[in-house]
């Protein structure tokens, strides 16, 4: 299954309880919530009570990309506040250890696990970790701020990621965020994308509960349903 992750950092924060409804209206089954510290990332974005408020205003699975230091600290605060997936990226740790570390106690707290890098770290470093994540968050836009164009050898990042997940026989989701459009959507998931973030895209349309339906259109297609991941 192919599924839409609008982020809500490209948001209109004075009317989010809105907008949030607007793209579950549309289709959506998932909204992306990037918490940066200006540390990890240079740029601070929301928190914990941000999460928190949005909980019981919507049943959206609550997808929480940590970009932050010392992530397990906050883990399980995260998990209290509404998160259904939590997402951290390797590079926030010292060792494979800590990554393990850190996967286990976001399963700990019952919740899905997710581990991400950014576009200079080599996809094959990815590769230890597979068989004990949901899902790999593959940035296709050096993190930190939103409206970035897509960095183009991302798609080839996601083929290797994607082939090897499918010799392995496991069952992962992976994503992209930064830079997705309409016009390179296709592109995505036919690299192997099933979970795909869109932000700017979705929430700077004129009618964000159409432009949601419309990316979930592109989905149906016949052509990216045959793609078996």
């Amino acid at each position: 299954m192919i599924i839409l992750a609008p982020s809500l950092l490209a948001a209109d924060f004075s009317c989010l309880g809105r907008q949030l409804k607007e793209i579950e209206d549309g289709g959506a089954k998932y909204v992306h919530m990037d918490v940066m510290d200006g540390h990890f990332v240079p740029n601070i974005s929301f928190g914990l009570p941000v999460v928190q408020s949005l909980r019981p205003h919507s049943g959206l699975i609550f997808d929480v990309h940590l970009m932050i230091s010392n992530p397990k600290i906050y883990v399980a605060d995260f998990a209290r506040a509404g998160a259904d997936i939590i997402t951290v990226h390797t590079e926030a740790l010292w060792h494979p250890d800590e990554v393990m570390d850190v996967i286990g106690a976001i399963r700990a707290s019952g919740k899905k696990a997710g581990i991400s890098i950014k576009p200079h770290t080599d996809v094959a470093s990815l590769f230890p970790f597979v068989p004990y994540v949901d899902m790999i968050l593959l940035m296709s836009v050096f993190p930190g701020f939103g409206g970035q164009k897509f960095i183009e050898k991302s798609l080839s990042r996601a083929h290797i990621l994607r082939d090897f997940a499918i010799r392995t026989g496991a069952e992962l989701d992976i994503q992209m965020d930064g830079g997705i459009t309409m016009e390179n959507v296709r592109d995505v998931v036919k690299a192997g994308v099933n979970v795909v973030v869109a932000g700017s895209a979705i929430f700077e349309a004129a009618d964000i509960k159409a432009e949601t339906a419309r990316f979930i259109d592109v989905f149906s297609e016949e052509k990216l349903q045959n793609n078996v991941f």
